[in-house]
């Protein structure tokens, strides 16, 4: 068994004293730290969501995730001030997080260049769910605006999933985001029918239909003399819920009171003309083969 002299017990005393309340107010501070920086980043973000919920247009997948990503950053750095409190060298944890970040964003390059162009989509909001949009590969409605893909259904019923980035990179045509479009068709009739007739006709399709819009008003106007026909385009504006059921409508109305009126929608035709051979020519065509 060994024996310490008083001396020796003193040094050792000295010494731990001093040790333990070094790590005792070390481990203090970091349990400090620790408690203020997960109070901090509960706070920061319930209050980031709350913020956000004020801002509609701001998409309720956005408001979660950026919730989440301000909660994990302060988390992240109060873990970092913690082992800073114990000595450990942070500058070079954070270039060990800092190099195995850029390799997961170079591996995740098109997941995150998807994330980033969903984000843009719900900031930006070029289309929202329920329109009727033509961008890139797809033409469909919009069912559900995600941060990786953007889910479609066609006219036909099929379920189509695009990602973020094909659709952010094209040119997207919204049907349904205004509230009215115009509709131009073009009726053809004979050099020989009446123009009058036939505009009146036409002016008086577009007032009888309640699905026309008066403001602006209808146009009905001679634009092209064709090869076959006289072409008069009818012009109006309609609701964009109404626009496909008054365009088939309108067209089959169109040929039907053409016709009733006595006038003709004609269609691409020739003109042949016989040129009759005499007698001399035809000899002299005859002889003009070579014998076999």
């Amino acid at each position: 068994m060994m024996d310490f002299s008083t001396e020796q017990m003193e040094e050792v005393w000295n010494w731990l004293v001093p040790t333990a309340l070094d790590y005792g107010s070390n481990i203090l501070q970091a349990l400090i730290i620790l408690i203020i920086g997960l109070w901090l980043a509960g706070r920061l973000s319930s209050w980031t969501r709350r913020s956000l919920n004020k801002y509609q247009r701001i998409d309720g997948t956005l408001k979660p995730l950026f919730a989440s990503l301000l909660r994990y950053l302060i988390v992240i750095i109060t873990i970092i001030a913690i082992l800073n409190q114990f000595g450990v060298q942070t500058a070079s944890i954070i270039a060990i997080l800092g190099a195995a970040g850029l390799a997961i964003g170079l591996a995740l390059q098109g997941t995150l260049q998807n994330i980033a162009a969903g984000i843009m989509l719900l900031i930006l909001r070029p289309f929202r769910v329920g329109d009727f949009i033509d961008a890139g590969p797809v033409s469909a409605t919009v069912d559900e605006i995600g941060l990786f893909t953007t889910q479609f259904t066609t006219v036909d019923g099929v379920y189509v999933s695009c990602p973020n980035s094909s659709i952010w990179n094209a040119k997207v045509t919204n049907y349904s985001r205004n509230g009215r479009r115009r509709m131009d068709l073009v009726v053809g009739i004979s050099y020989e029918d009446d123009i009058g007739v036939a505009m009146t006709v036409l002016n008086g399709l577009m007032e009888k239909d309640d699905r026309v819009l008066k403001d602006p008003a209808p146009q009905c106007m001679v634009t092209t003399l064709g090869d076959n026909s006289v072409n008069i385009t009818m012009r109006f504006w309609a609701n964009s819920a109404d626009f496909w059921g008054l365009k088939w409508d309108m067209t089959r109305w169109t040929k039907e009171q053409i016709e009733a009126a006595g006038l003709s929608i004609p269609f691409p035709q020739r003109d042949m003309r016989m040129i009759p051979v005499t007698t001399t020519e035809s000899k002299v065509a005859t002889s003009s083969v070579p014998a076999k």
